[in-house]
């Protein structure tokens, strides 16, 4: 709610006292929403499909040149689309124009991005699924012992292959908002953390 005062504040001089109020309600709905990371799909690493890249509990080795001559170049690109679907529990009507988000894994950042596009979840229960796509260099991410570590074990697990894997998957969203002319950003990142299966990704 602090932060919801502090952007109340910053905006105050671009709207009158309902234009405050409305969007002040809108931001505090979607803080108040659930959020559910239900699938990401056509996930690749320097153009190799991660199926492909990873076995049921191994590399695969054959597809490891490709990946080498890309950390040589210092350009890993990943793609992926990540489905986030949004609950509105509340009674007020939830929205925002645009959004900065960051993409991490066991609290290690995979990639960032902006999205430009209006999101607007009903209240009383109403549901809107987003599609975050995401296009990112990971080289330096990759170059991170501890972060591809984190990666790995996520993806492929230390123990008992039989048993499903899950890890921390979190997406932080920071709104924006354009009024008039001026783009005002949300103080902080609205988190989504979710313990998630590594049957997601693969």
């Amino acid at each position: 709610m602090k932060r919801i005062t502090l952007l109340a504040l910053a905006i105050l001089p671009f709207l009158g006292c309902g234009g405050l109020n409305k969007q002040t309600n809108q931001l505090k709905a979607l803080e108040d929403c659930k959020y559910e990371i239900t699938s990401a799909d056509s996930i690749s690493v320097a153009n190799i499909n991660v199926k492909d890249l990873i076995g049921k509990d191994k590399l695969d080795l054959v597809k490891m040149p490709r990946l080498a001559l890309a950390l040589l170049r210092k350009n890993v690109p990943l793609k992926a689309r990540v489905n986030l679907v949004i609950n509105n529990p509340t009674n007020q009507l939830a929205a925002i124009n645009q959004f900065e988000y960051k993409v991490l894994i066991k609290n290690r950042e995979l990639a960032g991005g902006f999205v430009n596009q209006k999101i607007v979840v009903s209240p009383h229960g109403g549901t809107t699924s987003v599609p975050i796509h995401i296009n990112s260099n990971i080289y330096e991410v990759l170059s991170d012992d501890k972060a591809m570590d984190a990666i790995y074990d996520f993806l492929i697990g230390a123990g008992d292959n039989t048993k499903e894997r899950k890890g921390n998957l979190t997406i932080k969203i920071k709104p924006t908002l354009t009024l008039g002319n001026k783009q005002i950003q949300y103080p902080g990142y609205i988190t989504i953390d979710k313990e998630v299966s590594s049957k997601i990704l693969l």
